[in-house]
């Protein structure tokens, strides 16, 4: 049976968040938030971040500013600020494992995702790294995305869809991309598996350093992305 587990990245959002959450609780539908740590400063963010939580779906942590992946950064002390900053906003709300997802720059999975520092700031604090293996580009293709995403599910037995609770209108074709999935077969599960987990509670897999820039930093191609 084809399991989903559903991610959204990047908010909370006035707008566009409460539409999700709706969708989710009509369909009985568990998820995780990504949230990034700045946009919580606005109480009305915050507020649909406890709302998330209320209603049982896992809050995690996507860095604060969301301005590149960590690994592209050597200058010391900013990947834990990164990480630390927003696991103390979201602190009262976030899942045991303490989840943190890495920013990808448009969904790639690579060494650019964490730099030394913030591996080894990772495993000191006991965290979880959630990384994803369906990214149908929502935010942007606000039209387009639900066929790319409802194929790149079929395509696999155990699918961790990154969707983005932002501006922009692709929310608006998640209910019926969600009940196509269902009509299809799949069922939808909040765990994450094994093989988008490279870091578990702060013990690393054996394929961990596949994610982590080497001490000395990105190469330029790395820097420019």
């Amino acid at each position: 049976m084809r399991e989903v587990t559903l991610t959204f990245d990047n908010g909370p959002d006035e707008a566009t968040t409460p539409r999700v959450l709706d969708v989710l609780r009509r369909r009985g539908i568990r998820a995780t938030f990504f949230v990034v740590g700045n946009r919580l400063a606005d109480p009305a963010r915050r507020a649909l971040m406890a709302r998330a939580h209320a209603e049982g779906h896992w809050i995690g942590n996507h860095s604060f500013t969301h301005q590149g992946p960590l690994g592209a950064r050597t200058d010391r002390g900013h990947a834990g600020a990164e990480i630390a900053m927003t696991e103390a906003l979201i602190r009262p709300f976030a899942h045991p494992d303490r989840l943190f997802r890495p920013v990808g720059g448009g969904g790639r999975i690579g060494r650019h995702l964490l730099s030394a520092e913030a591996a080894l700031h990772l495993q000191e604090n006991r965290q979880t790294v959630a990384l994803w293996s369906a990214v149908p580009g929502d935010w942007k293709d606000a039209e387009g995305w639900p066929e790319v995403a409802f194929a790149q599910c079929m395509a696999q037995a155990r699918p961790v869809l990154v969707l983005h609770d932002i501006a922009g209108g692709a929310m608006a074709h998640l209910d019926a991309l969600l009940g196509r999935l269902a009509d299809a077969g799949a069922t939808f599960a909040q765990e994450f598996p094994d093989a988008v987990v490279p870091m578990r509670r702060g013990v690393a897999t054996p394929g961990f350093d596949a994610h982590v820039m080497p001490e000395g930093g990105p190469p330029a191609e790395c820097r420019a992305a």
